[in-house]
């Protein structure tokens, strides 16, 4: 589907992601580039007229997630300044969504200085892929759509013909969107019980809720670093006498040993988005991509044709 006018923008954190959107839209990404300099300073170039233009720029914010950020707010300033008429921020992975409170004394509520910093730069609106914490919309005083992978990655559950599978949540928090997936793809749910003492990523699993035994087990989550959780909650459904084991995450975000834990585990396939794209490791042959570039083009065509966003949010 060809768009006229619009122009697709793909900062460092997103260019395979960029390319496939731009793909799904007829059209060519636009002319950009980013210089590094040897201190470390980035300065990002925009290469054509946008003056009235609507520009969407895509940019993941992580790995490395400050150099990747600082770029995002950069780009959004200079399309500003080269007068386009609107500009959309398309933020696949929003890495700072775990910063939206202030959970103890003396610590910055990290989402929220993000989303002024997105505002002060220019961007006229956010469109993002499940967020951590849906409620960081409302720390943003411009539109923001935070669009579902559910739909997508649950077609692709329904292609691996798993035999008598049920869902599973990795820990209380993350039951009610488990629940939409249990509910979306007509299975039952169980929901593990998990305990985390510190901030250094590890979880322990105390306890599973719901019957697993000779069932295909679909861990559900919204994003994975170092793999901990995942196969610890796959240990114990193993444990329990689950016949096969998948895991689904709306976000890659694998770093360190992660892989090794995956292989080492009985986690047969991860079915993962294509919203994180240069991850520092090597991803295994059990990591199947599934790419939300359709989900992101529609969305940008509904945008820019001044249709409703709602379709695309429908369970």
């Amino acid at each position: 589907m060809a768009v006229d006018e619009v122009l697709v923008f793909g900062g460092s954190g997103s260019p395979r992601l960029t390319a496939s959107i731009c793909e799904h839209l007829g059209i060519e990404p636009g002319h950009g580039e980013v210089l590094r300099f040897s201190e470390g300073n980035l300065f990002p170039r925009i290469l054509q007229n946008v003056r009235g233009r609507e520009v969407y720029l895509v940019q993941s914010t992580v790995f490395p997630a400050n150099d990747h950020f600082m770029e995002l707010l950069f780009w959004l300033d200079a399309f500003t300044r080269a007068s386009a008429d609107s500009v959309t921020a398309i933020v696949p992975y929003f890495s700072y969504a775990k910063g939206d409170k202030k959970d103890e004394p003396r610590v910055s509520i990290r989402a929220r200085v993000c989303a002024d910093a997105i505002e002060a730069a220019g961007a006229d609106r956010l469109v993002t892929l499940d967020l951590h914490a849906p409620q960081i919309q409302g720390f943003f005083r411009i539109p923001v759509d935070d669009l579902y992978a559910m739909p997508t990655l649950a077609a692709e559950v329904r292609s691996l013909g798993l035999v008598d599978p049920v869902v599973v949540a990795p820990d209380a928090g993350f039951a009610k969107k488990a629940r939409k997936y249990a509910r979306h793809l007509g299975y039952p749910l169980a929901i593990g019980d998990k305990e985390r003492a510190e901030h250094d990523e590890r979880a322990e699993v105390v306890d599973l809720i719901g019957d697993v035994a000779d069932r295909s087990a679909v861990i559900v989550d919204d994003f994975s670093i170092s793999a901990g959780t995942l196969v610890e909650i796959a240990e114990e459904l193993d444990r329990r006498g689950a016949r096969d084991i998948v895991a689904v995450l709306s976000h890659g975000v694998f770093a360190g040993a992660s892989m090794e834990r995956i292989d080492a585990s009985p986690i047969r396939t991860v079915l993962v988005t294509d919203s994180v794209e240069n991850q520092p490791v090597i991803l295994s042959d059990r990591i199947r991509i599934v790419s939300v570039a359709p989900l992101f083009a529609e969305a940008i065509r509904r945008i820019h044709e001044h249709e409703s966003l709602s379709v695309l949010f429908a369970p």
